[in-house]
C-alpha cells in the first residue's frame, strides 16, 4: 500500500499544479504575495495539515524572539496558546487587512505597556510610526506595531539635552503633563530644600533659557556650596565663610553663628576660652550688616591687652602668648620663651635648665625670697656650718655653673681649717676623706686630724710609746708619701752606723709572711744581736758563753773582717801565709742537705804543713 501512494503521489502533485486556480482558496495578501504559486505551499502548510505556528514563527523571528523573552502582545492571556491564523488568516485578496483589531478598545496594557494620563487619549498612529523604530528591519514596514520601547525617549525629544545624570523621565515626570515634574524629590538630590526655599518657584533658581537653539532649563551643575552663589553678599564680601555657618533658610536675620562659624577663616582663630564666648562679647551688636562683627577686624589675635587687661602692668612686654594659652589664663604653656632677665632675679647656669614649678609652687606672680640659697633648697650639710645658728649661703663653696655636685673650695681655703693640706693629701680626692662610709654622706664636721682617725695604725702598741707619742705618726712619717720615715734612730739605744745607714727601715722592722699579706712588725721587741737579723755563717765557731758576737771581727761599714788580727791566733802569718786568700786554708764546708747555706772551718786544729801542703 505505502508502494502505491509512493509512485502515485508525484502524478497526483503535477495533476494539483495544473489545476491550482481551481484549488486554492484564494489570493494571498500583499505581505505573502511573494510565495503565491503551488510550489510553495510548503512554506506555511505541512501537507494533509493546517497552518502550524511552528511554520509561522519560522519567518517571523521578531514575534518569536519577544515570546522567548515573554515580551509584548503575543504572550498576553488573550492572544497565548491560540493558533496564529485565528487571528491572522489569509488567502482573502491582496488588499486583505491581516491585522485588524478595535483599535478603541484595545487593552493596551496586554502589550506590556500600560496607557496612563496623556497616552490614553492619544491616537495610536501617533507612536506606532517608523520614526520611532530603531530596528533597520523593522523600520521599512508599513502600520507594524512592532519595534517601540517603553522608555520615554523613544518618542520624546530629551529636553534637558543629556545634562542630566539619569534617562528614567518617569522619576520626575508622569504622563498626565510633561511640567510640572510632580515625581521629582528635591530632599534626594545634593541640595535639600529647607525653610523659605521650600516655597521658592524652581525657576528662580533653575533659570529659563535656550541650548542649541532649543529651550533649555538648567538643572545639572549649579552652584549651591555658598549662598552667594545665588544671593547677593549684604556683608559686601567682609566675612569669609559659608552664610549658613551664621544664617538658617528660615530667615537671613535669624542669627545662628555660635558654635558654627569657622572663625579659622579670619584672622583670629579661636582656641581654648575663646571657643566658649559668646560672639557679642567681643563683637559690637548692630543690624547693620555692612558693621556687623567688623569693630575687631583688625585685632591681632596675639595683641591679648586689646581686649584684656594686662595683670603684669607691662613688666613683660605684650606678648602673652609666649606663657600663656587660650586654655585658662592661668594654665601656662612651656615657658621657655620666658625671658627671666626681665625679672629682678636672672637664670644663669644650673637654674636655666630647672622646670618653672620647681621654684614657683604657686601662681607665677607670687613673689619668691631669693636671697639666700636655702630659702629654696634643703641645707644638705645639716648646719654643720652654722656658726651663731647662722649658716653661710651655698655660693662659698658652689656655682650656679658646675650645681652641687662640684665644689669650689680652694686648697688655700682648706689650709685656713684645723688640717691644711700637704703632701700626699694634696692629691687626694674630697671624697676620700669626707664621704661617710656608713650612709654614703658626705660631711666635714668632726672628721679628725690625727693621722689614726682616717688611717689603719699598723703599728698599734709595737712602739715605745716614747718614740711614738699619742699615736702621732708624725713622729715617723711626713705627708708627701707612707713610705718615707724620718725617724732619728739615734734617739734609741742603738743608733745607727755604717751601712745600716742605708738600709730601708722594712727591712729590720718588717717581714712578710709569703703567701699571706700578714706583715710582722719588730720594734720595740726588736734583738740588736746581728746574729737576729744576719745570718751566722760561722756557727758556734766564735760563741763565748753561748753568744757570737760579730763586732769583735767585724765594722759596720763592709762586712770585712777588718777587726781580725791573725796573729792573736795559735797560728801568726808570716811569709807567704800572710798573702794569700783566707778561703785557700779555710775551706768552705758543704752540707750535704743544706747546699744553699755554706760555712767555712776557721778553727783549725792541726797546724803541721803536711796538714795543708801534700
Amino acid at each position: 500500500m505505502a508502494i502505491k501512494i509512493k509512485k502515485i503521489l508525484p502524478f497526483f502533485l503535477f495533476l494539483i499544479t495544473l489545476s491550482y486556480g481551481q484549488i486554492s482558496p484564494g489570493d494571498l495578501t500583499n505581505a505573502h504575495a511573494e510565495f503565491e504559486g503551488m510550489s510553495n505551499c510548503t512554506l506555511c502548510h505541512e501537507l494533509g495539515e493546517k497552518v502550524t505556528n511552528a511554520k509561522c514563527l519560522d519567518c517571523h523571528e521578531d514575534i518569536q524572539s519577544l515570546i522567548s523573552k515573554e515580551k509584548g502582545y503575543h504572550i498576553s492571556s488573550e492572544v497565548k496558546n491560540k493558533n496564529c491564523f485565528q487571528c491572522h488568516s489569509e488567502h482573502h485578496g491582496r488588499k486583505f487587512e491581516m491585522i485588524r483589531f478595535d483599535k478603541k478598545n484595545f487593552n493596551h496594557q496586554l502589550a506590556g505597556y500600560n496607557l496612563e494620563g496623556k497616552h490614553e487619549v492619544i491616537d495610536c498612529k501617533k507612536c506606532h510610526v517608523s520614526d520611532f523604530i530603531e530596528d533597520p528591519e523593522i523600520k521599512k514596514r508599513k502600520n507594524t506595531f512592532l519595534g517601540l520601547e517603553t522608555s520615554c525617549l523613544t518618542c520624546h525629544d530629551d529636553y534637558h539635552q543629556e545634562t542630566l545624570s539619569s534617562n528614567d523621565c518617569a522619576s520626575c515626570h508622569d504622563t498626565e503633563s510633561f511640567s510640572p515634574a510632580p515625581n521629582f524629590d528635591h530632599s534626594k538630590t545634593a541640595y535639600i530644600l529647607k525653610g523659605k526655599h521650600k516655597k521658592v518657584d524652581c525657576k528662580e533658581c533653575h533659570q529659563l533659557t535656550t541650548k542649541n537653539g532649543k529651550d533649555f532649563q538648567e538643572f545639572n551643575n549649579l552652584k549651591f556650596n555658598d549662598c552667594k552663589s545665588c544671593h547677593e553678599d549684604p556683608h559686601n564680601n567682609q566675612l569669609q565663610g559659608k552664610c549658613a555657618q551664621c544664617h538658617t533658610e528660615e530667615s537671613f536675620s535669624v542669627f545662628s553663628g555660635k558654635g558654627k562659624f569657622n572663625h579659622n577663616t579670619t584672622n583670629f582663630t579661636l582656641k581654648g576660652s575663646h571657643k566658649k564666648n559668646d560672639c557679642f562679647s567681643c563683637h559690637d551688636k548692630t543690624t547693620n550688616p555692612l558693621l556687623v562683627f567688623q569693630n575687631t577686624k583688625n585685632v591681632d589675635e596675639n595683641n591679648c591687652v586689646e581686649c584684656h587687661n594686662d595683670m603684669h602692668e607691662g613688666k613683660f612686654g605684650n606678648e602673652c602668648v609666649k606663657c600663656h594659652n587660650e586654655t585658662s589664663f592661668i594654665s601656662l604653656k612651656s615657658m621657655d620663651f620666658f625671658d627671666h632677665n626681665t625679672t629682678d632675679y636672672p637664670l644663669e647656669g644650673m637654674h636655666s635648665q630647672v622646670d618653672c614649678k620647681q621654684c614657683h609652687e604657686g601662681r607665677f606672680t607670687k613673689a619668691i625670697d631669693f636671697s639666700a640659697c636655702n630659702n629654696c633648697h634643703e641645707d644638705y650639710h645639716q648646719n654643720e656650718f652654722s656658726v651663731n645658728n647662722s649658716s653661710p649661703d651655698c655660693n662659698n663653696c658652689h656655682t650656679l655653673e658646675a650645681g652641687f655636685d662640684t665644689s669650689i673650695f680652694t686648697f688655700e681655703r682648706h689650709n685656713n681649717t684645723q688640717f691644711p693640706l700637704e703632701g700626699a693629701h694634696l692629691a687626694t680626692p674630697c671624697f676620700a676623706c669626707h664621704i661617710s662610709e656608713e650612709n654614703e654622706r658626705w660631711t666635714f664636721k668632726n672628721v679628725g686630724v690625727n693621722c689614726v682617725e682616717c688611717h689603719e695604725n699598723i703599728h698599734k702598741d709595737l712602739i715605745d710609746k716614747k718614740y711614738y707619742p699619742d699615736n702621732d705618726c708624725k713622729t715617723c712619717h711626713v705627708s708627701e708619701t707612707w713610705q718615707a720615715v724620718s725617724f732619728d734612730h739615734n734617739t734609741t739605744s742603738w743608733p745607727l752606723k755604717g751601712k745600716h745607714h742605708e738600709i730601708k727601715c722594712r727591712e729590720c722592722h718588717i717581714t712578710n709572711n709569703e703567701p699571706t699579706e700578714i706583715f710582722n712588725q719588730k720594734f720595740s721587741n726588736l734583738d740588736t744581736n746581728c746574729t737576729s737579723c744576719h745570718e751566722n755563717n760561722h756557727g758556734n765557731q766564735f760563741e763565748i758563753n753561748g753568744k757570737t758576737d760579730c763586732e769583735r771581727c767585724h765594722i759596720l761599714e763592709s762586712w770585712a773582717p777588718e777587726k781580725f788580727d791573725h796573729n792573736t791566733t795559735a797560728f801568726p802569718l808570716d811569709g807567704k801565709h800572710a798573702e794569700i786568700e783566707c778561703n785557700q786554708c779555710h775551706i768552705a764546708s758543704i752540707n750535704t742537705v743544706d747546699t744553699i747555706n755554706t760555712s767555712f772551718n776557721y778553727k783549725i786544729k792541726k797546724f803541721q804543713c803536711i796538714d795543708c801542703h801534700q
